[in-house]
């Protein structure tokens, strides 16, 4: 009998390392959504997209470049990083407090905590020539302003 309550402990310890990282993974769809649709979508990684909206496979630990083109619109270079999320930073402590020392190493090094910002990247395309090079926070900001654009308006309600 204690040796199938040792054998039950023993598996359970050796699922819990890598929480995050079983749950949520290395990777993480990305997505970028354009007023108006249809801008090309390339990153410093080399991913690519031909149209938007789109979602990319990118590994959570990123730090890269966004280049939104469309024929008659400004080019916009946008910086994409990443920050601990609630689900990763949820994982990553339930390694720390279950004893999964590794496993909070292995999510750390995989990325598995982390999620991409913005995301999604919403952009509002402005006509004409040239280009437009925004940080991390202004992308942040203009994926708010843009959401609250191009959500459909809602009847006030009594």
């Amino acid at each position: 009998m204690k040796f199938v309550g040792l054998a039950v402990a023993l598996g359970a310890a050796l699922t819990l390392p890598a929480c995050a990282t079983i749950v949520r993974g290395a990777n993480t769809d990305w997505n970028v959504q354009t007023d108006p649709a249809g801008a090309s979508v390339a990153t410093s990684h080399g991913y690519r997209c031909d149209a938007t909206p789109c979602a990319l496979r990118m590994p959570r630990k990123s730090n890269f470049q966004a280049t939104i083109a469309k024929p008659g619109y400004k080019t916009v270079t946008a910086t994409v990083g990443n920050r601990v999320s609630g689900g990763g930073g949820a994982g990553l402590a339930g390694n720390v407090l279950f004893g999964g020392i590794i496993g909070a190493g292995v999510d750390a090094g995989t990325g598995a905590a982390l999620d991409l910002r913005p995301d999604p990247l919403m952009i509002k395309l402005e006509p004409g020539e040239g280009a437009v090079t925004m940080t991390q926070q202004e992308a942040e900001a203009a994926s708010t302003s843009a959401a609250a654009a191009m959500a459909p308006a809602r009847k006030a309600s009594r």
